[in-house]
């Protein structure tokens, strides 16, 4: 009963809160720029934007609620979620105080977001509960990584929002994506879990108990999130949200040491990254050819026909195969 009090918590949180700031968006005419080239999403031109703001607050203060403080991870799990979330909260801000589709400096927000990650690096590094051992999908077994820890975690962040960034590409693909991969790091981690409660580790339990109860309240505020930004959206998420959700992504997998399971769960969010890196190469060295007909490749898979819903479901059902495949089979 008590996990299921976290979810609706988050799930209320969220939900009055998007409520509440959808209508004050709509007033202060903070709506969505389509660029250009993006024929098939004009319509969608004004739709309120920065509704990330919501799950951000709901998400952070349900974790606060239910959380157990003493535990200093968890305490800096949230305030980078938040952190990346405000980073997220500028370029947004930018965009549409001076009406243009691109917000902060390419390197503003690369040294804002490279600045956190270096600082939940050498907290990892340091930390004698997460430190630098890393789990290996499909066994019982982990690595010592040493000092590479840091690069590591800073490579994790980059990658992460990124990913999430891209995927935030048509109604509701983002949000359910992310909402799947926090259901299956909650089947992971709850054997984690059990695993290190076997070898009494009170440290990693304490810990990870924390990391699956911030997933829970957020999995129930991106539920509530996901109501308003499912086809058709009333609100979408912005720079705030897929900067937050992404950086969520990298530290709970950071902080249980399942780093090395996000391209498994993760599977969706490289698939948007890959596509994007492939197209670009391909089209510079082929003199203008292209792999697919629209980079990301959700944005291929619409100009195949596929309809938005379909494409949501798509990613979703990857993403929990794969993690079904990690539970099945891993060790």
């Amino acid at each position: 009963m008590y996990r299921v009090a976290e979810f609706f918590v988050g799930f209320t949180l969220c939900l009055v809160l998007t409520s509440v700031l959808l209508p004050l968006l709509k007033k202060l005419k903070i709506g969505q720029e389509i660029l250009s080239y993006v024929t098939e999403h004009q319509a969608k031109a004004g739709t309120p934007t920065m509704g990330g703001i919501a799950f951000v607050i709901a998400i952070a203060a349900s974790a606060l609620i239910f959380c157990d403080l003493s535990d200093r991870t968890i305490l800096v799990a949230v305030a980078v979620f938040v952190a990346y979330g405000v980073i997220g909260f500028l370029d947004d801000f930018i965009k549409l105080r001076y009406k243009r589709n691109l917000g902060l400096r390419a390197y503003q927000k690369i040294l804002f977001q490279l600045a956190v990650a270096v600082f939940v690096g050498l907290y990892v590094y340091g930390n004698v509960v997460v430190g630098s051992k890393l789990r290996l999908p499909f066994s019982v077994k982990s690595v010592d990584v040493g000092f590479w820890v840091i690069p590591l975690v800073v490579f994790i962040f980059v990658a992460c929002t990124n990913g999430v960034n891209l995927t935030d590409g048509i109604d509701g693909l983002a949000t359910s994506t992310t909402m799947c991969f926090l259901v299956g790091m909650i089947v992971l981690l709850f054997r984690e879990r059990a695993m290190s409660e076997s070898v009494g580790d009170t440290y990693a339990v304490e810990t990870l108990d924390n990391i699956v109860t911030l997933c829970i309240v957020s999995v129930g505020a991106l539920w509530a999130f996901l109501l308003f930004n499912v086809n058709n959206a009333k609100v979408f998420m912005g720079d705030t949200g897929s900067l937050a959700l992404g950086a969520l992504v990298a530290c709970v997998a950071i902080f249980t040491r399942m780093s090395l399971f996000i391209p498994v769960v993760g599977l969706m969010y490289v698939v948007s990254c890959v596509s994007v890196i492939v197209q670009v190469v391909y089209f510079k060295l082929s003199g203008g050819k292209r792999v697919f007909l629209m980079a990301p490749f959700h944005h291929h898979l619409q100009q195949k026909g596929w309809s938005e819903s379909r494409i949501c479901a798509l990613y979703c059902f990857v993403t929990v195969a794969t993690t079904l495949i990690l539970a099945c089979f891993g060790e």
